[in-house]
């Protein structure tokens, strides 16, 4: 083929139908020795394609204008025919909104920062599967499309407090007592002075988080007890009035949540079916929250996972039930039948783990039988309680305190006399109580919180 140059000196060579610009031997079909210059106006050309594109990155690139990386039938950020790959910083001018579509993968080495707030600072309309951290409970959440839950389960680590309040070891108003004393679970003695509550009083429902406990209702003789007060569980003093009342009375069942506590039935010895709940972050708060199955007047035993409550046995004259019932704690639906407890009983003393609930002893009125029996549940599934060991004697009215590994018993009536004795099991393996110490006064239906419960890690 002929060769051809055109221009002057080597600006253009055509050679065997090989095209040269700035050289005499050209190599390919094009081959360009220097830069090429284009019109950055549209449709005045372009480059089909690159194989190799380096010497423009070596330490920073801004991009000023938007850059948008389209949806294909691929799925959102695939209008790319290979990887975008970034091996050192991103850096996002403060106030620079971002917005995204779906990414399939996200892999962070160094600090990931999520949403985050107080409980009050939620969005009203989160999407589901929404994540960010609670400041007020020190924890991960998020939304399942109803409501916000926790990430994992709350392990108690750094607390295992245990707070019992009044109690009576006597006929009339001057055998109600109006005592808070605390203990340790995880070590062994005797109680230790608090504080007191507002009114002398006993068997109401105790409700806790890990910062705050409530004691709601109860009987100071002779009549119902409303009134719902609070202490701050790290510190001594006496208690608060929550400032909304009327709830629970004489044997209500007590349930909680990180956020939420539920008193169940109670105001003995009409009884009632009313759940009600309060929210531990806010004072004064009280909203009804659904319905036990039925009348229960002096149940007094609960527990709760983190997002399951259970409630056991229960007596309204002159019923006496061996049912166990269970509800969602953050929903305010009614409760539904979980099984049975070995046998009919009130004025069980209720706690446990966020795997397994514990009932211990109780009364069985017709005929009249004070049980030793420690029964157990596990709270996640449904079905009859069974048995887990024996309490150091018979004994009604007795209550509990938790955390994830123990659970406390203390206080108790026989039938003759009262009982100051506090003893523990561990809640994983089945066995007897073993001696923990004593409280300062016998007595029975104490109300007990701690700031470890099975119920902590869920609203």
């Amino acid at each position: 083929m002929p060769s051809i140059r055109i221009g002057f000196s080597t600006d253009f060579n055509l050679t065997s139908e090989q095209v040269g610009i700035g050289t005499t031997l050209p190599s390919a079909r094009l081959d360009v020795a220097g830069q090429i210059l284009s019109d950055n106006s549209s449709g005045s050309g372009g480059l089909s394609t690159i194989t190799r594109y380096d010497g423009f990155l070596d330490s920073e690139q801004r991009l000023s204008d938007n850059v948008s990386i389209g949806q294909t039938s691929k799925g959102n950020l695939n209008s790319l025919s290979g990887e975008i790959v970034i091996e050192n910083e991103i850096t996002v001018i403060d106030g620079t909104p971002l917005t995204g579509g779906r990414l399939d993968s996200l892999t962070v080495t160094g600090k990931f920062d999520l949403p985050h707030g107080g409980t009050e600072d939620r969005e009203d309309t989160p999407e589901k599967g929404s994540t960010r951290f609670n400041q007020d409970l020190g924890q991960l959440e998020f939304y399942t499309g109803t409501e916000w839950r926790t990430v994992g389960s709350y392990d108690g680590s750094g607390r295992g407090r245990g707070v019992i309040a009044g109690g009576v070891n006597g006929a009339g108003a001057a055998g109600v007592y109006s005592d808070i004393e605390y203990l340790n679970i995880q070590s062994l003695g005797n109680t230790q002075s608090f504080g007191d509550l507002t009114v002398n009083k006993y068997s109401g429902a105790s409700m806790s988080s890990s910062t705050r406990g409530v004691f709601a209702g109860g009987w100071a003789a002779p009549v119902n007890s409303y009134d719902i007060e609070y202490i701050t569980i790290a510190s001594g003093g006496n208690a608060i009035d929550w400032t909304q009342n009327n709830t629970g009375g004489w044997g209500a069942m007590g349930a909680s949540s990180s956020t939420r506590g539920l008193s169940a039935g109670g105001d003995y010895p009409t009884a009632t079916t009313t759940i009600d709940s309060i929210q531990f972050s806010t004072i004064g708060s009280k909203e009804d929250w659904g319905d036990i199955t039925a009348l229960r007047g002096r149940g007094t035993a609960g527990c709760n996972s983190p997002t399951r409550a259970i409630f056991f046995g229960g007596y309204a004259t002159p019923v006496q039930t061996s049912n166990i019932e269970f509800k969602q704690t953050a929903s305010n639906s009614n409760t539904v039948f979980f099984g049975d407890l070995l046998n009919l009983t009130s004025l069980t003393g209720g706690g446990g783990n966020s795997v397994r609930g514990i009932i211990c002893g109780g009364l069985q009125r017709t005929p009249a039988t004070y049980h030793k029996i420690i029964q157990y549940v596990t709270i996640a599934t449904t079905g009859n309680a069974q048995y887990f060991g024996d309490l150091s004697d018979t004994k009604s009215g007795s209550f509990s305190v938790s955390d994830q590994i123990r659970n406390v018993n203390f206080g108790g009536y026989n039938g003759s006399s009262y009982t100051n004795t506090i003893e523990y099991i561990t809640i994983a393996t089945a066995g007897n109580t073993q001696d923990f110490g004593d409280l300062s006064i016998s007595g029975y239906e104490q109300m007990g919180i701690s700031d470890s419960h099975g119920g902590l890690g869920g609203f």
